[in-house]
């Protein structure tokens, strides 16, 4: 395994993370099963990834119970361990956002959950349009002095809002977002033109998410008929809407590359993202241990300019992105 310092810090952390939304039941595409979720846990911790990434609504908090249990007994001190705080935990009020009352009372349901005394990357799922920066941030900053969180996160907004954050965070003296999680693959370019300038100007570390175009990158898909009933794509509108001519030729370029270099299209992805030197770790959403190595593999595959150009060169990255509700 390989390991990088996330953004600016002095955080250590394996150059890829493993996403933990399918580590629950609310979905079908879910695996559902808490001894495979922990069989793949328990893999990832033995090839050497020491970063985990959940959140208090994946599957209503079932999936931090399922990583606060199967990482029980591991050494503490070596695992960064990330979750996050926004959706709505219930149907009454004060349920969601990102309201003092809110923001603190699940980081402390979120740490029950777990089973652990603190959360090394603790971040604000989304923008709350409804709460004051100030006041998120005060509340976060609060978890930082209580020795609750080790380091602040944001994810999905857009750049003028990530950088209202973090200058009003260094107006005010509060602790700023050292990560930020945005979607970002070779298929799905926006943020480019959005979020990862500020990152790199800001020494921000990124960790993106569906690096693998919820499964399109992986080639599992056929341009010509629909998805298979089970597959993701079958339930899912996001990841059909991916489904697009000009996409479409970016997968086939990553395909053929992949030819040429005896290995997957979804390790040439990771290696096209991993090559990007604002990314720090990408965050992988494994559903099976053949999945799991696949993409721990893709460490080992090597680009070179020209390869990196003509993945890159299919699509012209667009903001706000085409065909999407953000």
């Amino acid at each position: 395994m390989e390991y990088t310092r996330l953004g600016s810090t002095g955080l250590e952390v394996s150059r890829l993370c493993l996403g933990c939304m399918n580590f629950g039941s609310d979905e079908p595409w879910m695996i559902g099963d808490e001894a495979k979720s922990r069989e793949l846990i328990d893999r990832a911790l033995d090839l050497g990834i020491n970063f985990l990434d959940t959140a208090n609504v994946y599957s209503q908090g079932e999936s931090e119970e399922i990583v606060g249990r199967a990482i029980e007994g591991r050494d503490r001190d070596e695992l960064v361990i990330a979750t996050k705080v926004y959706g709505p935990m219930g149907e009454g009020p004060n349920t969601g956002g990102l309201s003092r009352k809110h923001v603190i009372d699940q980081c402390e349901a979120s740490l029950e959950r777990l089973g652990l005394d603190y959360v090394d990357l603790y971040q604000i799922h989304r923008w709350d349009e409804r709460t004051p920066i100030e006041e998120t941030l005060s509340a976060l900053d609060y978890l930082v002095e209580e020795g609750l969180v080790r380091y602040l996160g944001a994810s999905t907004m857009a750049g003028w809002q990530f950088s209202k954050a973090l200058y009003t965070a260094d107006l005010e003296g509060y602790e700023r977002f050292t990560c930020m999680q945005p979607e970002y693959n070779a298929v799905d370019r926006h943020e480019e033109r959005n979020l990862l300038p500020i990152c790199a100007d800001q020494g921000v570390g990124v960790i993106p998410w569906s690096p693998l175009a919820g499964g399109f990158l992986t080639g599992k898909y056929d341009r010509d008929d629909g998805p298979e009933e089970g597959l993701r794509a079958a339930d899912d509108e996001y990841t059909a809407g991916r489904f697009t001519d000009e996409n479409w030729a970016v997968l086939e370029t990553i395909e053929g590359i992949a030819d040429e270099k005896d290995v997957t299209p979804a390790q040439v992805s990771l290696a096209w993202l991993l090559h990007e030197e604002v990314v720090d770790a990408p965050i992988i959403g494994p559903r099976s241990l053949e999945h799991l190595e696949e993409n721990v593999a893709s460490l080992g595959v090597s680009l070179d300019d020209d390869e990196v150009e003509r993945i890159g060169s299919q699509k012209r990255p667009v903001w706000p992105p085409e065909g999407k509700d953000r």
